[in-house]
């Protein structure tokens, strides 16, 4: 996602950018870019098997391998800065 150009900070390049909009001499940039129909189709594919890739992984791990996983995770998490 592209993120829209912030308005200037100080006061009179801020009223200057707004009046500019209103009356139409610059356009806004627009939120998010046109996706074409082959990105489209690609990133449902792809967030489907991300979607599934998590159960599927812990279908395949045994018990004993995804207690270590989850145990140093929560190790990691509950670490005190240093």
């Amino acid at each position: 996602m592209i993120k829209p150009k912030k308005l200037p900070r100080d006061i009179n390049e801020r009223a200057q950018q707004v009046a500019k909009l209103l009356t139409g001499e610059i356009q806004p940039e627009p939120a998010e870019p046109e996706q074409s129909p082959v990105s489209a189709y690609l990133s449902q594919i792809g967030r489907a098997g991300g979607l599934k890739g998590g159960v599927a992984r812990a279908k395949a791990l045994s018990a004993r391998k995804r207690s270590s996983i989850a145990a140093k995770a929560a190790n990691t998490r509950w670490k005190k800065p240093r």
